[in-house]
């Protein structure tokens, strides 16, 4: 077999045995990378190393890939104005975050025979929105069904800044919250009378008859009251 050696230099054509025994040597393993190859090609790398830095890579691509779903928005031939715009708000939302939509017009019954009531419907669909849509298929019939498919104009961006801004701000107000509850325990020093008000209020006599006893002010005091 062929043999790369750790460092990416070529060792030259050696026995199976005698690469085991240099990979053996060095620590680290004889991994084939081209069986195909004559002779096949075997490398002498660390193989879980190897596994990790594949990894990083893997994931490091698919982080700046971006997958495209196509949505299906069923409509009718006489969908009413409440619902279409309810609708077409969910295709705004979609082209929004960069996806494509496909447009079905389900026909029930007779309406099969009126296939430009579907059409109608969706020529009105793609008008409201063609100021961040663009047709790129147009309607066609697919049994009782007139499917067409839209997607975003170039430009369009994932609103993604929208959705880390609220919680940063949620973020923002909690923390004023948390230290105002930590303060009765760790801040006493900073706020003596926050602490011990609560104490002398619940039960001043009880608290402080037993904690006190030894010394008479206090248990006068109690006693007078």
């Amino acid at each position: 077999m062929r043999v790369i050696g750790a460092d990416g230099a070529q060792v030259g054509v050696i026995p199976t045995h005698e690469a085991l025994r240099l990979a053996e040597e060095l620590g680290l393993e004889l991994v084939e990378v081209n069986p195909r190859a004559a002779p096949p090609v075997c490398k002498i790398m660390d193989f879980g190393k190897f596994k990790y830095e594949t990894s990083k890579k893997e994931k490091a691509s698919r982080k700046h890939q971006s997958t495209i779903v196509l949505k299906e928005i069923k409509l009718r031939p006489k969908t009413d104005k409440h619902d279409l715009d309810f609708k077409v708000k969910h295709i705004r939302d979609f082209l929004g975050e960069g996806n494509k939509c496909k447009l079905v017009i389900v026909f029930r019954g007779r309406e099969i025979v009126h296939p430009e009531t579907g059409q109608a419907m969706l020529d009105r669909v793609v008008k409201t929105v063609a100021d961040i849509a663009m047709v790129e298929q147009r309607p066609m019939m697919e049994g009782r069904r007139m499917v067409m498919i839209i997607g975003p104009r170039a430009g369009v961006i994932r609103p993604t800044t929208p959705v880390a801004g609220p919680s940063g701000a949620g973020g923002g107000g909690k923390p004023p919250a948390a230290p105002t509850g930590g303060g009765g325990a760790a801040g006493g020093g900073a706020s003596p009378p926050v602490s011990a008000t609560p104490k002398t209020g619940a039960s001043p006599p009880v608290s402080a008859a037993p904690k006190t006893g030894a010394s008479p002010p206090v248990s006068a005091a109690a006693k007078t009251g």
